[in-house]
């Protein structure tokens, strides 16, 4: 095979999905945004509707299009951003619900679609999207009078359960929506991680359903097997790759293996000390990671496969972040374009 094959496990997915919401008394919705974290929003989203899922979140009316094709009329698809210039079309023919983030966003969703469903968003303290509380104390009124179906926020640092900013968020989130009937939601999965405080009635797990911290119980969902292009030995003093970058010092045999950075596979994690593994045999990367190759030094295997894995149960979509300086979300969402899928389950 002469492309690499991601093989993703829509029903480590779906447990995922099940341990998350075993961890709540509420109901717990799914975060399908950037195609489903780079995984086929479709597909995801169809293996969580059947496993129960009944509400999903995008970031734009465009993925909630997408989404509604894949899923048909029935589960709740709400958007992120809101009702942007140009959304109600969208909105209105794929049944969407728009998160309104903002007193232009509620009076463009109350002009061009009246009596379509909406939540809202508040600012609690990350000042990304959302209404601060001024602005909501100014509007609150005539937002209620039209009957939205979420009040909502988000948490800035909710994977660092001991952060300041979690209770004081909490708090704020409270003062805003206190004694309003209508369903609250703060937490996605790091807030469903800090207890039954942040829950409200709607969880939003994202990152956690995929495999990724900091759901440390998470079952990994992705694996992703590199093909074996060619393998040469090389004596001690000569060099592999861009710039001399790694030079053997034994007798060695390197393997070429179709992958880099235009994978996903950042240019930085040939410093941090990632592997590729043939079975359970780690096999270190050596030298540069290049546009659309790596070096593996394969000198302790006694026979070298067709395929090395480099995203498996041992070497986590996290520890290939760390190896390069950032997080799983970005190594999910950017790995496996030129990848030919096995979807299981």
């Amino acid at each position: 095979m002469s492309t690499a094959k991601l093989t993703i496990n829509l029903d480590a997915l779906v447990t995922n999905w099940r341990n998350l919401d075993a961890l709540t008394n509420c109901e717990t919705a799914a975060v399908v945004k950037a195609n489903g974290y780079g995984l086929d929003a479709g597909r995801v989203g169809k293996a969580l509707a059947k496993a129960g899922a009944r509400n999903f979140f995008v970031a734009a009316a465009e993925e909630g299009g997408a989404l509604r094709r894949a899923l048909g009329p029935g589960p709740g698809i709400s958007v992120f951003s809101g009702h942007m210039e140009g959304d109600a079309k969208l909105l209105k023919d794929f049944q969407l619900t728009p998160m309104l983030n903002s007193l232009d966003q509620m009076l463009r969703h109350f002009e061009t679609l009246p009596g379509h469903p909406f939540g809202v968003q508040l600012d609690s303290g990350m000042n990304r999207l959302g209404m601060e509380h001024g602005e909501w104390a100014a509007v609150a009124e005539i937002a209620l009078g039209q009957n939205p179906v979420l009040l909502m926020s988000h948490l800035a640092c909710a994977d660092e359960p001991s952060h300041e900013m979690n209770a004081q968020q909490l708090k704020t989130f409270r003062e805003m929506t206190d004694g309003l009937e209508v369903p609250r939601s703060l937490a996605a999965t790091g807030g469903m991680l800090l207890g039954k405080d942040y829950h409200f009635d709607l969880c939003r797990p994202g990152v956690g359903l995929y495999g990724g911290l900091p759901f440390t119980d998470a079952v990994p969902v992705v694996q992703l097997d590199l093909p074996v292009i060619q393998v040469r030995d090389m004596e001690p003093g000569e060099s592999a790759g861009y710039g001399n970058a790694w030079v053997a010092q034994r007798p060695s045999r390197i393997a070429t293996v179709a992958a880099g950075y235009a994978d996903g596979l950042h240019r930085a994690m040939g410093n941090g000390g990632i592997h590729v593994y043939a079975g359970e045999t780690p096999c270190p990367v050596v030298g540069r990671v290049s546009m659309d190759l790596i070096t593996v030094d394969v000198t302790d295997l006694g026979e070298v496969p067709q395929m090395l894995a480099i995203l498996n149960e041992r070497q986590t979509v996290d520890m290939l972040a760390d190896a390069a300086g950032t997080i799983g979300y970005e190594i999910l969402t950017s790995s496996g374009h030129r990848s030919a899928r096995t979807y299981l389950g």
